[in-house]
């Protein structure tokens, strides 16, 4: 989920391209969209991401822009991403966004389904505060 802070609208589901070398997420997303329209008045966004098994959690943030590097482009365009555009990757349109990470923010479930609604009930109870895994915030900047 992609949003760009302190702005109106919600976070969208959009689908990232991570580039290690510069810790940088890709976005293919249309110039027309609320939040090409929102980059403009904010920088600083945050993509969150769900591991598929419930137990992996982390929001990311950083500055956001619009990328103009047409190889960057062509590495990343892919039939999915074609399916939006009626003018493929040449379409005028199509606007790639960079996301520069500087934190992230990590949550670790380590309970199953089970364990976590024992530790749930027990906090409900009073008896303690429920303990279902560990949260840490990671710096990326350089």
């Amino acid at each position: 989920m992609l949003g760009v802070a302190g702005m109106p609208s919600h976070m969208q589901p959009m689908t990232h391209f991570f580039d290690r070398d510069g810790r940088t997420l890709h976005f293919i997303t249309a110039r027309d969209t609320d939040l090409a329209a929102e980059i403009g008045a904010s920088t600083k966004a945050h993509f969150c991401i769900t591991g598929s098994d419930g137990g992996f959690y982390a929001c990311m943030s950083g500055e956001i822009a619009p990328n103009d590097n047409r190889e960057k482009l062509e590495e990343l365009w892919s039939h999915a991403a074609s399916m939006w555009f009626d003018g493929g990757m040449d379409d005028p349109q199509v606007l790639l966004l960079s996301l520069a990470l500087d934190e992230a923010q990590v949550w670790t479930v380590d309970a199953n389904a089970l364990q976590f609604g024992m530790e749930m009930l027990r906090g409900t109870l009073g008896d303690k505060t429920p303990d279902v895994g560990d949260s840490g915030i990671v710096r990326l900047a350089a």
